[in-house]
């Protein structure tokens, strides 16, 4: 369904451009999705497929610092920034739209309700106010290494596989081109920009567990929690904890995925999330 896509740029209110694609009936109730720190939009290239087949229009961009979007010149990476990039993208809606945020995506989300913007409903995929910090730190550690760059892709793909090996390595490593970008030096380097991680995560837990005392007073906002059985983000303990804080929180437990739900199992991952949208989004007959 790529070729259904259309390429869209949106500017936030510091000048940043972000790259998406929109996909779907423009008249369509939409789903706007948020990716993790260190990933693109291509990491819901399946969900996107899944949800416009399901009549629902979507809207699927690179975060700032990442992908195809603007690096910001003065370092502006904290979740306020990300709040005012997610109204830019949808200021131009003039229908009810969901909001579906991976890790740092959902953090964004969950800052742009305390902000004050409304959607239907919020998908927070392995996301909690207080998560692991063993696998926060596993994540962040990923992210911090391999500065140097890899002199090839299949590098790159080792490096991956490394972190994630419970997902079967692809036997073409070309896809991971989407995430990679080659420099003067002829090395391959992430996409992302490393002042990303100037910023502690525990700085951004602390506004996410402010941000959702908010979410937690707007009982009119269903909220669902995806989280892979396998994380090491997510555990039982956190879960408690934002179900003090939302006590309407609705779970889907994914069997077999990680951090990383819409890729580990991306057929379980679309049919809960596309019920929770069209339950929110599509009067019933």
């Amino acid at each position: 369904m790529a070729d259904r896509l259309k390429r869209s740029v949106f500017v936030s209110a510091d000048g940043v451009k972000l790259v998406g694609d929109r996909g779907g009936d423009a008249d369509a109730p939409c789903v706007v999705l948020l990716h993790g720190g260190g990933q693109t939009r291509h990491s819901w290239s399946r969900a996107v497929d899944s949800l416009i087949g399901a009549g629902l229009q979507v809207i699927n961009f690179d975060a700032r610092g990442h992908g195809d979007s603007d690096w910001s010149p003065s370092g502006a990476y904290a979740l306020s920034d990300r709040a005012a990039d997610l109204r830019a993208v949808v200021a131009d809606l003039c229908v009810p739209f969901v909001l579906v945020g991976a890790s740092l995506g959902g953090a964004t989300a969950i800052q742009a309700v305390h902000e004050g913007l409304r959607p239907a409903g919020v998908v927070l995929v392995d996301i909690v106010p207080e998560p692991d910090p063993r696998g926060i730190e596993r994540i962040v550690g990923f992210m911090h290494g391999n500065s140097g760059g890899f002199a090839s892709i299949d590098e790159a793909a080792a490096a991956v596989a490394a972190y994630n090996p419970q997902r079967a390595r692809p036997a073409d490593a070309g896809g991971l081109m989407k995430n990679l970008r080659p420099r003067d030096d002829g090395r391959l380097y992430w996409h992302w920009d490393p002042r990303i991680l100037d910023t502690a995560p525990t700085t951004h837990h602390i506004v996410v567990e402010r941000a959702t005392e908010t979410l937690g007073a707007l009982v009119n906002i269903p909220v669902l929690l995806v989280r892979g059985l396998s994380s090491d983000v997510v555990s039982d303990a956190g879960i408690a904890a934002f179900r003090r804080q939302v006590p309407r929180l609705e779970i889907l437990d994914v069997q077999g995925a990680g951090h990383m739900v819409a890729g580990d199992r991306n057929d379980a991952f679309n049919d809960g999330v596309i019920a929770f949208a069209k339950r929110l989004l599509v009067p019933a007959d």
